[in-house]
């Protein structure tokens, strides 16, 4: 009797789930489509680059399956430029994320003071280049920064000056791409930056004021420790930017001179798309996810300790 009653019960749970499914059929044909889309283009995808990361294929025809040979390729001489790549978005992160990430501190701490008026407007202005097509304003900046005729070079030469080689030589390549970035991305860092100072009271700066402390010191030894949390995620988001960076690349300098500006995700696409190796791609971009996640586990770890 007593295993009779054990079988019996599940059977009746599953009949109460399936009376309660049919109850609510209509909420759940109407949620549907998400979860549809979302197997087909979210979680299919997915499944599928793992499946074709161990395998050779052009996009047409048949697929050849070759193990891990295509993880093992990145460690020889032809994974050079994967991991030049990589190389550049850690030299990129240490050119502008410091001083973007900065900035925009400086910035939410002056429009979040009480002295500042009309803020909203100064804070649409500086999150409006955020909005702005990044294609747009990459060839905006390629205009302004040719060797000849850019308007840049063409403000030096007035100033008696000579023009400085901005997409032709490494290292301003890399400085006129970060500026770019810098351009495109501080409204949105700052922004992050105020909604964190909000919810910070205002009494514990006013507090340390009284006391005799400077506000550079009330900035450095009271804002900064309470926004850490903030700046931690701005600084992962960050992180992962300078690996994934592609409309400004592709707009600006197309990833050189000599692979100086090539990013991680402008090299995947290289191969997927313009070498047609799917294989390697999508076993370059499960190498580059795993860098990005022990990266972000190591920025955690060591800089989101409370003290």
């Amino acid at each position: 009797m007593a295993s009779q009653a054990k079988v019996a019960a599940p059977t009746k749970i599953r009949r109460g789930l399936w009376r309660e499914i049919v109850k609510k059929r209509w909420a759940y044909v109407f949620i549907s489509p998400f979860y549809i889309l979302f197997l087909v283009f979210g979680f299919f995808p997915v499944l599928f680059s793992i499946y074709l990361s161990f395998h050779k294929w052009k996009g047409l025809g048949p697929m050849e399956f070759v193990g891990l040979k295509n993880y093992t390729y990145l460690l020889g001489v032809g994974g050079k430029a994967f991991w030049q790549s990589i190389e550049n978005g850690i030299i990129l992160f240490f050119m502008y994320v410091p001083i973007m990430t900065f900035v925009a501190i400086v910035l939410a701490v002056i429009l979040n003071s009480k002295l500042v008026r009309f803020f909203q407007g100064y804070r649409t202005m500086i999150f409006a280049p955020y909005v702005t097509s990044m294609i747009a304003a990459g060839f905006t900046f390629r205009l302004l920064l040719e060797n000849k005729g850019g308007l840049f070079n063409v403000a030096l030469n007035m100033l008696g000056l000579p023009g400085i080689p901005w997409l032709e030589n490494v290292w301003w390549a890399r400085v006129s791409l970060c500026l770019l970035v810098v351009w495109g991305w501080l409204g949105y860092n700052m922004v992050i930056m105020l909604a964190g100072l909000q919810t910070i009271p205002r009494e514990l700066t006013e507090a340390a004021l009284i006391d005799g402390a400077s506000p550079v010191q009330a900035f450095f030894y009271i804002t900064i420790p309470l926004l850490r949390p903030v700046i931690l995620f701005s600084v992962i988001l960050s992180t992962m930017g300078s690996f994934g960076l592609f409309n400004e690349v592709m707009a600006l300098t197309g990833g050189g001179p000599m692979r100086a500006t090539l990013t991680t995700l402008v090299q995947i696409y290289n191969e997927a798309f313009g070498n047609f190796r799917f294989g390697r791609a999508s076993a370059q971009a499960y190498v580059y996810f795993a860098l990005i996640f022990v990266l972000t586990l190591l920025q955690f770890r060591y800089f989101g300790r409370e003290g």
